[in-house]
């Protein structure tokens, strides 16, 4: 181990130290996200060093509290459990709202005509920049239908755009790896648009018809929150996301 090496981790180990989580917070964090797995002692510590290198910003009167803030801390480490917080970028900034945002797009089509419209949003994570969160969406309760996790989204595209672009492909080690990646989802994306076309259920949120990165994100939601029904579902998509992620939980959690 280089000295650079076991400077951070002694920073790292300082910055936790320095920023622990109430045992009281933990539980209640746990007790609300029961997808979070409370046997993972890795998590805790992870969330701390988020914590303490993140900065967190609440928009008009949202004022974001300790509990707040660890439950958006919990929900973003657990992807990145066994590839550290590294994966994530130089993003920084969390920006919450309080509810639904309404943001003003634009574009323009192979003819040259600019189209406008206005698109609610629960979140959204930029290159480079902030993270944005509604707390609305945060705190959702699960209502039986398809994964919904904001926060495992935005990050998962945090993820995604370490390469460079959002396209599904996250960082991998050679060209060959990244085009046995694309395949894979690929496929998977496919076997997922049938299942909507044929309005047949998903544990997956139809949202990832829109494109292979949407797509990443939401079966990623999946594989976290409702693990066991995206195994049963497409275990082909599941083995294919348990191996980049380097995490097997449907196995581990109740």
């Amino acid at each position: 181990m280089s000295w650079l090496t076991r400077w951070q981790a002694w920073r790292e180990q300082r910055l936790i130290a320095k920023h622990p989580i109430p045992d009281a917070l933990w539980a209640a964090t746990l007790a609300r996200f029961p997808f979070l797995p409370a046997d993972e002692p890795r998590l805790r510590s992870m969330c701390s060093l988020f914590l303490a290198t993140r900065e967190f910003h609440g928009v008009g009167e949202l004022q974001v509290s300790d509990a707040m803030a660890v439950a958006v801390a919990a929900q973003a480490c657990l992807p990145v459990l066994a590839l550290g917080l590294g994966v994530y970028g130089r993003s920084r900034g969390i920006v919450m709202h309080a509810g639904e945002v309404v943001a003003p797009r634009e574009d323009v089509d192979d003819f040259g005509v600019v189209h406008t419209w206005e698109e609610p949003l629960a979140g959204e994570a930029m290159p480079g920049g902030p993270v944005m969160l509604t707390w609305d969406a945060v705190d959702w309760n699960d209502d039986g239908g398809p994964v919904f996790n904001v926060v495992i989204h935005e990050f998962i595209h945090l993820i995604d755009l370490a390469n460079g672009e959002a396209d599904g492909i996250p960082p991998l080690p050679d060209a060959d790896a990244m085009r046995r990646w694309h395949d894979g989802l690929t496929l998977a994306w496919d076997r997922f648009a049938d299942r909507v076309a044929h309005r047949e259920p998903s544990c997956i949120d139809d949202y990832g018809t829109r494109a292979l990165d949407e797509f990443f994100a939401v079966a990623s939601e999946a594989f976290f929150v409702d693990p066991r029904a995206l195994r049963a579902e497409d275990p082909a998509l599941y083995a294919q996301l348990a191996g980049f992620f380097r995490q097997d939980p449907a196995a581990h959690r109740p």
